[in-house]
């Protein structure tokens, strides 16, 4: 399983969303910092989820870096979020 297979895994299993999309983006961030040959370092991530309803942009993106620990210590350098609850 590569880490953009994990990353959606984990964030089905946490988040369960109505709407997920993860692009791995590395290859646009060639001889930036965190970049590495063999990619998967950039990512960027679309969910829409209940879990988020009520919570403020900050603690959406807590939220997901949270579940995302093991990937981060691991070799993954940013993620692009947009995180939103149904309807918004």
């Amino acid at each position: 399983m590569n880490r953009q297979q994990r990353i959606e895994a984990r964030l089905r299993e946490g988040l369960a969303p109505a709407e997920l999309d993860v692009e791995d983006e590395s290859h646009q961030h060639h001889g930036h910092s965190g970049w590495r040959e063999a990619g998967e370092t950039h990512y960027r991530v679309v969910v829409v989820s209940a879990a988020f309803a009520g919570r403020s942009r900050v603690e959406r993106h807590r939220i997901v870096n949270g579940m995302l620990t093991t990937e981060f210590d691991t070799g993954l350098h940013a993620l692009a979020l947009s995180l939103r609850a149904p309807g918004e």
